[in-house]
């Protein structure tokens, strides 16, 4: 919540262009509806990850509503650096939410569009993000697919041109599953960051070089979770993301109907001492 917000105004803000000058990629939680709030990204910074976005806000609700605000934006000291991102059709709009999170940000994105990052034509791509660099953006987030591939493999070559073409950095986004895919995204685009959705709900340590949720990133989680009072639709599809990987399709069948947080523990002690 705002409110609850206002304790980091006086902490130091952090200038997250610097993590593009620090020698090695940038690892970045990908701004997911739903998922990336403060509790996920306290985990997700646990380990190895650079830089937390918020979830998308739409800049018209939140300037419109209390509500809103309380619901779609909490941060504490420790969730630094930090990107608020915005979708908004009209500038007056975005400027006005901007400057209700400023002080407690370090930070603003606008959702261009997702997942259109990249028209058939490149080369319009290429003059939209030469026209983005113009007006002073600090850099841009490419997903190499074209609003008709949500499933289909990424141009990542396409990456890889929009970065030679410009000259702030470059974030690659899309089918980053491990930190082996993340380095090798790295060096096939020349990309300054990568961006992960999908592949750190399905394993939040991801960054660390896990290949899949160790059961401290659960235990962290419950502990996390707990501590930030996380609703328990939320908690439990968290858990339900981590654990795809290491359970049976008969435990899943079980878990994945749990209805209330004691029941959750209770079968995270019993079948996994956690």
């Amino acid at each position: 919540m705002i409110s609850d917000a206002i304790e980091t105004t006086q902490c130091q803000r952090k200038d997250p262009v610097d993590l593009f000058h620090s020698g090695h990629f940038v690892k970045i939680c990908a701004p997911m509806v739903r998922y990336s709030k403060l509790a996920f990204r306290t985990l997700v910074r646990k380990y190895n990850c650079d830089l937390c976005y918020t979830p998308m806000i739409v800049a018209a609700d939140f300037v419109r509503s209390l509500k809103a605000r309380d619901s779609e934006f909490t941060t504490n000291e420790g969730d630094r650096p930090l990107i608020v991102q915005f979708a908004a059709k009209e500038p007056q709009i975005l400027s006005d939410a901007a400057r209700i999170v400023c002080p407690f940000a370090d930070g603003i994105d606008l959702n261009c569009g997702c997942p259109q990052r990249i028209h058939d034509d490149l080369k319009r791509t290429v003059d939209l993000c030469r026209k983005a660099e113009a007006t002073g953006v600090s850099w841009i987030t490419v997903h190499g697919r074209n609003v008709e591939e949500r499933h289909q493999p990424v141009h990542y070559d396409a990456i890889k041109i929009i970065k030679q073409n410009v000259s702030i950095p470059i974030v690659a986004n899309g089918d980053i599953k491990t930190l082996k895919d993340a380095e090798n995204i790295h060096h096939m685009t020349e990309a300054d960051g990568v961006m992960v959705a999908r592949g750190l709900l399905a394993n939040p340590a991801m960054f660390a070089g896990y290949e899949e949720t160790p059961l401290k990133c659960i235990k962290d989680w419950v502990n996390i979770a707990l501590e930030h009072g996380t609703p328990f639709t939320c908690f439990h599809h968290h858990l339900m993301y981590m654990m795809e990987r290491i359970t049976s399709k008969q435990e899943k069948r079980v878990f994945n109907v749990l209805s209330s947080t004691s029941a959750v523990l209770d079968y995270l002690s019993d079948h996994y001492g956690v």
